[in-house]
């Protein structure tokens, strides 16, 4: 474990949430000294794309570096667009699943790519394929020449014993259900075209990254607040603070090779749900309601590899479930878009 955790919150606002998220490390600001060229981000829509855009646009301009960001995502709800807009962040509607869309994409030395379809998958399988899998196809063709950071999924990993500590890079890959395996298809495309065109690659295994509005500990904390069943049958997980994931994330443009490199980019803590639920419990005065029994094993992944070169979380999981049940019972905003946690079966 880190024993140089920092301390967050406490959070009052969204503008003050990604104001921290996207806050630059010293480090990430070195990074962004040494790239050449402009920035693309490939999906910047999702939940951590606002603030990953404006952590690289905000060390960018610490480094004293004039570089374009651009974010490109569809922008078909919300107001994600001109929030962008308004950090200085350039923006190009497309639809990454149309060729000629992708073909028209501005030239960038340097691609973020985090377009993606989890939740679902179940029912709608082809949709998956196709943007998991061909999209990666356009895009590795479009950016043959770039450096590319890819976010791919600790799902890629089979369950493993709790007391074994997690899956390293360098373990045999055993994705369970279809969108797990349809997110291996991501990394073989993307890794296929880093060897065939010579595009510097990296993929960054993400282990539930956190913020106030969303995160598996924002699911466990409302069952608890709202007195509802917590299942433990998945009854230990990964958490990271969404500043860590974004910085270790673009420090990842350090490290990209031929062929690809891959990064587990977890925290440095095995979080049991039944303790952080009763944690969440004592904070909030609520008595959690467990169903089910803990596994032997779980869908966990170790950073430790990592940590060494893209560097290590500085925020523990407690200081998360003190900062994330202040937020709810404030009645702080969320996305509303549960984890799913839970799920053994690979079934989302």
């Amino acid at each position: 474990m880190n024993n140089d955790h920092k301390t967050i919150g406490p959070f009052y606002d969204v503008q003050q949430v990604e104001n921290a998220l996207s806050e630059p490390t010293d480090e990430v600001i070195a990074t962004m000294r040494k790239m050449k060229g402009d920035m693309i981000i490939l999906g910047v829509g999702g939940k951590m794309g606002l603030t990953i855009a404006r952590m690289a646009k905000r060390s960018s301009d610490a480094a004293g570096i004039k570089r374009r960001i651009i974010g490109v995502s569809r922008f078909s709800s919300g107001d994600v667009e001109s929030r962008l807009q308004t950090h200085g962040i350039e923006t190009v509607r497309c639809d990454l699943l149309d060729g000629k869309q992708v073909d028209k994409l501005p030239e960038a030395p340097n691609v973020l790519y985090m377009a993606a379809q989890k939740f679902g998958t179940t029912g709608d399988q082809p949709t998956t394929w196709a943007i998991n899998t061909g999209v990666p196809m356009l895009v590795g063709r479009r950016y043959g020449r770039s450096r590319i950071v890819v976010f791919s999924s600790g799902n890629v990993y089979p369950l493993t014993p709790i007391r074994n500590g997690g899956s390293v890079e360098t373990d045999e890959v055993q994705p369970i259900g279809e969108y797990a395996n349809s997110v291996l298809g991501r990394e073989r495309i993307f890794d296929y075209y880093s060897r065939e065109l010579g595009s510097p690659t990296a993929l960054i295994r993400l282990f539930y990254s956190h913020d106030m509005r969303y995160g598996v500990l924002v699911d466990m904390a409302e069952y608890v607040w709202n007195e509802k069943p917590i299942d433990l049958s998945m009854g230990h997980v990964n958490v990271i603070w969404q500043r860590d994931a974004n910085a270790m994330t673009l420090r990842a443009f350090d490290h990209v090779s031929v062929p690809s490199a891959i990064f587990n980019v977890v925290g440095d803590e095995v979080v049991s749900v039944r303790e952080a639920c009763n944690k969440f419990g004592q904070i909030m005065g609520k008595k959690p309601r467990f169903v089910g029994e803990e596994a032997e094993n779980a869908l966990l992944g170790n950073g430790k590899a990592s940590f060494e070169l893209i560097g290590r979380p500085t925020v523990a999981a407690d200081e998360m479930i003190q900062c994330i049940a202040d937020w709810i019972m404030q009645s702080g905003e969320s996305f509303e878009k549960p984890t799913h946690f839970q799920t053994r079966d690979g079934k989302f």
